[in-house]
């Protein structure tokens, strides 16, 4: 979950590069997460997710209030969320596991950065982790 098109852009293509095989969905703000998530209105064949990428600082409703529903839900809250952030305030870390979040990144500046920590992060939680089957089908 994402606002910022370079962003997506940057993130898209690494998560492509990295992994044949699984698709990266992009929301555009927070509400739109959640719907997504929860496969309401637009997303109601919307497929279940394995993994949230999740960024702070969305429109509409914040990264924050998106964790919050997503551990509030009893269809999703053992889904891993890691944070993927610009913020490296120890505030908003801190803020993101006593909320629960998997983890925590902070957004690399360059495309080799991004490139490694979206690797990293595919490589350890959609290929060496066991994930929690979905609550419902």
């Amino acid at each position: 979950m994402e606002d910022n098109p370079a962003d997506v852009r940057l993130v898209g293509e690494a998560f492509e590069e990295t992994h044949a095989g699984h698709h990266l969905n992009v929301a555009p703000d927070g509400e739109d997460a959640l719907d997504f998530l929860f496969r309401r209105g637009a997303h109601i064949n919307a497929p279940r997710v394995n993994l949230v990428l999740l960024d702070l600082n969305l429109p509409i409703m914040n990264g924050d209030g998106v964790l919050r529903a997503i551990r509030a839900h009893p269809d999703t809250t053992l889904l891993p969320v890691v944070i993927l952030s610009s913020s490296s305030a120890r505030k908003d870390v801190r803020l993101a596991y006593e909320l629960r979040a998997n983890g925590y990144i902070q957004k690399p500046r360059d495309l080799d950065g991004i490139h490694k920590a979206i690797d990293s992060l595919k490589t350890f939680w959609l290929d060496l982790a066991e994930l929690p089957a979905p609550t419902r089908g």
